[in-house]
């Protein structure tokens, strides 16, 4: 406690660290209250005690609702969160890779990004407006009883489209200031905190109803936090977990000083994707169950695998394609050439590898190696939410046992962390662990 103290107040002396940690708290203040602000034209009061509220927090939906912190249960000007910002930020990064014009951009240096961030924006203007059109057409749908009536139809939609554009564009412009002027990557820190807040509120629920069992429910309720606890543990070893590769440099004389001679390690980290498979993967699953669940309530057949995430069906095709996009993903990211080449400048080699291409296909099959542990590993946090809710685990909280949500949880804590760390070891201050250094995570910026 002393230590956790002393640490405390270093982080407090830091003029420049306290000024980002306030900044940080104060805009996600202002996200969270604005996510409590209902849509002009809704009768909030009502909208909660309605079937719009029930359905929004089960199956799909309940994903959709647990990435805006609960502003989609509750009609908010957040409805939509940042997520349709993530979804065009994927595309355009696809874009990158597949179009030779993207390309040339991002290669550009300052003025090729500042052009592909405004085609991001552009493109979640786009992606927001299809969106807010399909949550006006629910809204309509699932809780006629809630909007007011003095709101035209047309006027409603038309309000109600560009009140949801704009506060998707707000809390974008919120989260590149985190960025900017806070601690951590903001979009992150924004997604992470919408899914935190209902955590709470989860665990209550998941007490009350174990509670009122009479054959165990209180045993079965710490057997479910213990699990919970050791997941999140399994967690921080899959983002912090590497296959150091080790690297020798060769020993050259430039004048009266020597170079090189010395050993190093390259990490490869055994999930390189982060939590991109999981997303790509859950926004593949999203797709039918957008198009054709959000205006029915059919649960037959095709509707109904893509519409339940405790269906079998659903969890297999789910974690197929986990794996398949972590190695996708991971091939993307993850150059061996251009890491062989680099050694091979800097007179680096593995020890009996040759340097060059032998070089290259060395690093490439370790981490096609490690990447296979870790994309199994992957697929399994993604469907234990799933797993969670079929052994009749509130749904609330069955979304916290793995999944996404704590996946993005585990790793924007640690970078945070690894952050305010550096930030006091830069100014010779002691680390946030007195065992060693937080890793933190290698994850992409939109994430």
């Amino acid at each position: 406690m002393k230590k956790f103290i002393e640490t405390i107040k270093n982080i407090w002396s830091i003029e420049d660290l306290r000024s980002r940690i306030l900044t940080t708290l104060l805009l996600v203040l202002i996200y969270r209250v604005g996510s409590y602000i209902a849509l002009p034209g809704i009768d909030a009061n009502s909208l909660g005690m309605g079937e719009f509220a029930n359905k929004s927090e089960k199956g799909i939906l309940g994903l959709f609702n647990m990435f805006a912190g609960g502003s989609f249960s509750r009609a908010s000007i957040f409805a939509l969160g940042i997520m349709p910002y993530i979804s065009a930020s994927i595309a355009i990064q696809l874009l990158t890779i597949a179009v030779p014009y993207f390309q040339k951009l991002q290669k550009e240096g300052e003025s090729g990004r500042k052009k592909i961030n405004q085609y991001t924006r552009i493109l979640t203007v786009i992606v927001t407006g299809l969106q807010a059109s399909a949550y006006v057409a629910f809204l309509r749908q699932q809780s006629a009883g809630s909007i007011i009536p003095e709101y035209g139809a047309a006027f409603f939609w038309l309000t109600t489209t560009v009140v949801l554009t704009a506060g998707t564009l707000f809390v974008m412009w919120l989260g590149e200031k985190i960025t900017d002027k806070g601690i951590g990557n903001g979009t992150s820190i924004i997604i992470m905190v919408g899914i935190l807040a209902r955590l709470p509120q989860a665990i209550i629920q998941e007490f009350s109803s174990r509670n009122a069992q009479s054959n165990g429910g209180a045993m079965l309720f710490l057997i479910e936090l213990a699990v919970f606890v050791l997941i999140t543990i399994g967690l921080i070893l899959l983002v912090q977990g590497t296959r150091k590769i080790p690297v020798n440099y060769a020993k050259r004389i430039v004048g009266n000083k020597q170079f090189g001679g010395v050993r190093q390690f390259i990490p490869l980290k055994v999930n390189a994707a982060g939590v991109m498979p999981i997303i790509f993967a859950q926004a593949i699953m999203f797709i039918p169950a957008t198009a054709i669940g959000f205006a029915t309530d059919s649960n037959s057949g095709f509707i109904r695998i893509f519409s339940d995430h405790t269906n079998g069906w659903y969890n297999l095709i789910y974690a197929v394609l986990v794996i398949v996009f972590t190695y996708f993903y991971t091939a993307l990211i993850f150059n061996p050439t251009q890491m062989a080449d680099e050694m091979k400048r800097n007179n680096g080699f593995v020890p009996g590898v040759k340097p060059g291409q032998a070089t290259a296909d060395y690093i490439g099959a370790v981490m096609d190696r490690i990447t296979l542990p870790g994309a199994f590993f992957l697929a399994m946090v993604g469907i234990l939410p799933g797993v969670a809710a079929a052994v009749n685990i509130n749904s609330n909280f069955a979304t916290f046992f793995g999944g996404t949500s704590l996946l993005i949880m585990v790793g924007v804590i640690l970078d945070t962390l690894q952050q305010i760390e550096s930030q006091l070891l830069m100014r010779h201050y002691d680390g946030l662990m007195s065992t060693g250094r937080i890793k933190g995570r290698t994850a992409p910026a939109n994430v």
